[in-house]
């Protein structure tokens, strides 16, 4: 436009470098939108001292219209590409206009802020939103424009602002009113417009005591741009709409027109929990559901729920095989490791005679007991998510979840450095007083240590549990590498070490420097890790699959199958096929038929 660069600064509206220029206005608009420091909008730009001051609130002729609508920066912001550097500096733009400028909010304030908003929700922009180094930056827009529409004036009793992708509507309500509602049709993408309806029961105003205010929004692109922002599994499949109502009225009624109209896709009414900032199915019921459409009663509250939509309910989840496993699997898991605990603590006396062998059925108990209370805290878990109790106690289950699961590896991997220290270190012992420390420190302490942290980092930024489950989130934070990375390492460290097993017992050194006692005991825990290791891999690697493809039913009939059966192959492989626990069997049996023998003669 013939300004004149002086000097480069942050990158902001214009793509990655930006100027300041002589220009006043564009000096005026670098100054109020690249710092983003919305109070300084009303504050001369500072300048050389020949350019003077320039007020936001006045455009090139003068005219003082900037702070009643802030219109004059509306044509610099609509020239400007939605980037995703530029989509963070708008959100924060329009953040800070709702904090800080929402005061005697009229239409022409609605309708600019409407137009700015409305850039950054076209459609043409989702795969952007991507991008965007807040992950929560569709959330904060919401909770902006939510906080903004709500203090619309109603200019006679009505007031009505529509964008392409974002509609405000406002109308006075009193308990004479018969029900009210907000009908919206709004641009969707280019091939068509999707519709909702927000209607207030009679019911519902009667409770008010007198004339109140209703404002409703309607943002047919923000569940995608939230889908594709946070990755979430959750598939939006309607506009989101927004109500500010009075706090008298709790419940509203909701229509929402399904996007993906296909007949086996079944929606599940959500609201919005701007606190947790997640979908809360606890918030909404279906009243009807067909191929077009969902009819959501959902409860409103001022602080907490505002926004609500309707999901794509995940037929996986549903599949009743997949649950019919899962319930079987688990139950077998449980009934297998209790029964390998009471086997371990019937033969416990003869199996640890030797220092390798105590140290050897020490891994395994723990190994087993970490598997049962994660078994129980998954079962607790599916519960506690079922029934929407609480989010904080789904927080402490995945917390417990990751550090039993976690401790599992751990004691695998203390199984792997046994048979290290017991072929490398043949004529350094240790006592099992030191053994216990250190076993306790790897198998339980690191385990601890990882799950902390990754709660401590995680949660303050919402970004610590999936969306639709009690479990470490892979979308937003990339939480559940905190377990995938641990658990894959020891994976490969217990396959190197059972490697080691076979080259060293092919050496005639092994056999002259170890006991052969102690050899023997070497290769039998090294055919537990040799089948153990694998099984859990195989089975963590199909969990893994199941996040990333989460709509693949094979892959989590898989997952099912051999996260529920990993108890029975440790009571199998650990307890079972071992030698000297069989023949420790047989000895209590036959002591026991023997006593009851005698007891019967006396």
């Amino acid at each position: 436009n013939g300004a004149i660069c002086i000097q480069p600064c942050s990158p902001s509206f214009h793509g990655e470098t930006t100027f300041v220029c002589e220009d006043r206005k564009w000096q005026m608009f670098a100054d109020a939108c690249a710092s983003l420091d919305v109070q300084s909008l009303f504050q001369p730009v500072h300048g050389k001292p020949e350019h003077g001051g320039k007020y936001f609130g006045a455009d090139d002729h003068g005219n003082s219209n900037c702070q009643a609508d802030f219109s004059c920066i509306i044509p610099e912001i609509l020239s400007s590409p939605a980037i995703p550097g530029n989509i963070a500096d708008i959100v924060e733009l329009l953040r800070k206009i709702s904090l800080l400028l929402s005061e005697n909010v009229n239409r022409g304030k609605m309708q600019s802020y409407s137009r700015i908003a409305n850039h950054i929700l076209n459609s043409s922009t989702i795969s952007n939103w991507e991008f965007v180094r807040d992950r929560n930056a569709s959330l904060i827009l919401l909770d902006s424009v939510n906080l903004f529409a709500g203090k619309l004036l109603l200019r006679n009793g009505s007031e009505s602002i529509q964008e392409h992708f974002i509609s405000t509507k406002g109308y006075n309500i009193h308990k004479n009113t018969s029900g009210r509602s907000f009908d919206f049709s709004v641009e969707f993408n280019n091939t068509g417009n999707i519709t909702g309806q927000v209607v207030i029961p009679e019911e519902e105003l009667l409770k008010l005591p007198k004339t109140s205010k209703a404002v409703s929004v309607a943002l047919p692109t923000l569940g995608p741009i939230i889908e594709t922002s946070r990755l979430d599994p959750g598939f939006v499949n309607g506009m989101v709409l927004s109500v500010s109502l009075p706090e008298e009225l709790q419940h509203v009624l909701l229509i929402f027109e399904k996007v993906n109209k296909r007949e086996n896709v079944k929606a599940v009414c959500v609201g919005w929990h701007s606190v947790e900032r997640r979908w809360d199915n606890s918030a909404c019921t279906m009243k009807s559901d067909n191929i077009s459409s969902a009819v959501c009663i959902c409860r409103h509250h001022r602080r907490t729920l505002k926004s609500f939509s309707i999901l794509m309910s995940p037929t996986t989840l549903r599949n009743a095989a997949l649950d019919y496993i899962t319930r079987v699997g688990l139950g077998l898991s449980i009934f297998s490791l209790v029964l390998c605990l009471i086997i371990e603590a019937v033969v416990w006396h003869h199996v640890t005679k030797t220092e390798i062998t105590y140290m050897r059925h020490f891994c395994l108990v723990n190994i087993a007991v970490s598997l049962l209370v994660a078994d129980v805290l998954f079962i607790l878990a599916a519960i506690v998510h079922q029934t929407a109790l609480n989010y904080q106690l789904c927080v402490a289950a995945t917390f417990f979840l990751h550090f039993f699961y976690l401790s599992l590896f751990f004691w695998m991997l203390t199984l792997g450095l046994l048979i290290l220290y017991g072929l490398l270190f043949v004529f350094f012992k240790i006592t099992r007083s030191v053994f216990i420390a250190t076993a306790f420190s790897v198998g339980y302490g690191c385990a601890l240590v990882i799950s902390i942290l990754t709660v401590a980092i995680t949660e303050p930024k919402n970004g610590y549990l999936r969306s639709g489950a009690c479990w470490l989130n892979w979308y937003e934070t990339k939480a559940l590498l905190a377990f995938v990375v641990p658990a894959l390492s020891i994976i490969v460290v217990n396959v190197v070490v059972v490697l080691v097993v076979v080259v060293k017992t092919g050496r005639s050194s092994v056999g002259e420097g170890c006991k052969s006692q102690d050899l023997s005991n070497m290769i039998r825990i090294s055919k537990n890790v040799a089948l153990l290791t694998p099984l859990l891999g195989l089975t963590w690697g199909f969990g893994l699959a199941t996040v990333v493809e989460s709509r693949s039913l094979a892959f989590h009939i898989t997952f099912a199958l051999l996260n529920a059966f990993q108890g029975f192959f440790i009571l199998l492989f650990g307890t079972l096929l071992d030698r000297k626990t069989r023949e420790a069997l047989r000895m209590n049996y036959l002591s026991s038929k023997r006593k009851c023998g005698l007891a019967k003669v006396s």
